[in-house]
């Protein structure tokens, strides 16, 4: 391969275009979203992919960047291009643009994971509308999470996505726990802080809900997310669930700001980003300004 030319500034003005990307991956083979020395990653994977399509160095920006292990099936980045770049894309080929990027993606990646590209997959890639930024635009972020109880519900056939917690669970209990977190609230107890970050976010749904099959399923959903808050909120209420703790235990350790030996992550495998949502195309730029604002 031919040396790579420097990295450009991934910002949809100054002549690049901004491509939208939709993806899906399992966690599993990846140690998390962002680029590490030496592992695997979601975005190292990507930006690896794209260095060989285009000969230089191109930045994923994402959503919400997922723990080791963590799986997505509604995860959302971007990238900028410029115009020369997407109109090659098609190659002569009777292809849309975006369908081409998507095409030889899919082809460049396979190259970069051999065995494991099966467990990212790219759904979507077309032009994003003026002022959109994957992360910074986004209204809010859900996941979901898997949880069997009781022996009786174990099905071998999903272990790899669902937790099999060793006590039964008190469906109305953590409900109850989990209601009294919501709002816009310092979650300080329940993530690991980020230098110069901050820990306020809007927590929008928080709940839990046993199917027929009798499964848990948990939804949360967030304006965004602190590292490590879904895990540690789901680990957090298991602890009511099952009965070591009460309901307003959860409350308590909001107010306090308490990370201690109970502040206990829940497993990441049972963990999928379901769903980013964004306004419509003429606020996705005031939307990110405002985000951007809030987060510093």
């Amino acid at each position: 391969m031919n040396e790579l030319k420097p990295a450009t500034p991934t910002f949809g003005g100054g002549g690049f275009l901004r491509v939208r990307l939709d993806l899906a991956y399992d966690g599993g083979p990846f140690s998390g979203w962002a680029t590490q020395p030496g592992l695997v990653t979601v975005q190292g994977s990507l930006e690896e992919a794209l260095a060989l399509m285009l000969r230089r160095r191109v930045r994923v920006t994402v959503a919400g960047r997922t723990d080791a292990g963590v799986h997505a099936s509604g995860q959302v980045a971007h990238i900028d291009l410029t115009p020369e770049e997407w109109g090659s894309l098609p190659r002569g080929n009777e292809l849309a643009p975006g369908e081409a990027l998507r095409r030889r993606l899919d082809g460049a990646l396979n190259r970069v994971l051999g065995d494991d590209h099966s467990a990212l997959v790219i759904r979507k890639s077309e032009l994003a509308d003026p002022g959109f930024d994957a992360r910074f635009s986004a209204l809010w972020r859900r996941y979901s999470y898997r949880i069997v109880d009781l022996p009786q519900y174990r099905d071998p056939l999903s272990r790899t996505v669902t937790l099999w917690h060793k006590h039964a669970l008190d469906v109305e209990a953590m409900n109850a726990g989990a209601r009294t977190l919501l709002g816009l609230q310092d979650f300080r107890a329940f993530c690991k802080p980020r230098e110069g970050a901050t820990t306020i976010r809007e927590l929008q749904r928080f709940e839990f809900t046993r199917g027929q099959d009798g499964v848990i399923t948990v939804a949360v959903q967030a304006d965004a997310f602190c590292h490590n808050m879904v895990r540690a909120l789901v680990g957090s209420t298991l602890r009511v669930g099952d009965g070591r703790e009460k309901p307003e235990w959860l409350y308590a350790r909001l107010q306090a700001g308490i990370r201690d030996a109970k502040s206990v992550l829940a497993a990441p495998h049972p963990l999928v980003l379901e769903e980013v949502a964004y306004p419509g195309p003429e606020e996705l730029a005031a939307r990110a300004e405002l985000t951007r604002a809030r987060r510093a």
